[in-house]
């Protein structure tokens, strides 16, 4: 996958989020998100 620049639509990508759940990008089209990433450090989310 090519790298995004600034600007750019993220692409389409499934995670599971803290309950477990599989989650989609795509599941929030047409609402503001906000995406946290953070380097696991042995500590909760």
């Amino acid at each position: 996958m090519p790298m995004l620049n600034i600007g750019d639509d993220a692409p389409d990508f499934s995670v599971l989020d803290h309950t477990g759940k599989e989650v989609s990008l795509g599941d929030y089209q047409g609402k503001v998100v906000v995406m946290w990433f953070y380097p696991r450090a042995s500590t909760g989310g």
